[in-house]
Formats: structure tokens, sequence, C-alpha cells
């Protein structure tokens, strides 16, 4: 068994931004939810796309458009939405933008 020490660490400084890229960083993946770093240069994106599980993303850094269902929200740093498995979502980047994504599957 490996013992890990814990570690206080700043969310937005373990994931860099990138010129013309979408980075990601996996942070925690288990069976039951996984947590993810993302960094969005601006005017990045996701297209619309789907997913069979609950996924919370809050904004760390900058600001972005999350789109639910059609109906466009405006979120900056410090801010978070919900989005319910198998509704249809996109993420635009506005300015460069850092969000950290939490996906419930069970």
């Amino acid at each position: 068994m490996t013992e890990t020490t814990p570690q206080v660490q700043k969310m937005v400084e373990l994931i860099a931004y990138q010129d013309g890229a979408v980075v990601s960083r996996e942070i925690v993946s288990q069976p039951t939810g996984s947590v993810t770093l993302f960094a969005f240069d601006a005017e990045q994106g996701l297209s619309e796309h789907t997913a069979p599980f609950d996924a919370l993303v809050h904004i760390l850094d900058g600001e972005a458009e999350v789109t639910l269902s059609g109906t466009p929200h405006h979120l900056t740093a410090g801010e978070m939405i919900m989005m319910p498995a198998d509704e249809p979502h996109a993420l635009l980047a506005l300015t460069p933008f850092k969000m950290l994504l939490v996906m419930i599957r069970s």
C-alpha cells in the first residue's frame, strides 16, 4: 500500500493555458466519478454533446458561456452550474478560462 502526504494546492495553478488549445488534467478518477481541470484559450470550446452522468462545472478563472439545452449561461470565476445527465451542453471561452469539472457516475 502506498501512502501519500496530503498537500494544499491551488487548483487554478495545477493547469496552464496553451495558445489556441483546450488542455485537461484529470485529478481524480474513480468508478463513482471523476474530477478534471480544464484550461481553455479564448474562443476555444467544446461543441454540443451529451453525457450520461450529472456534472458540475466550477469556473476558476476567466469567463465562459455554458449552453444547456439551447440556453446560454454566462459564468465568471467563482461561479458554478450543474449539467444534468443526458442534457445537451456546450462550452465557449469568452476569455481564457479555467474550470473544474466534477462528473458523478453514481
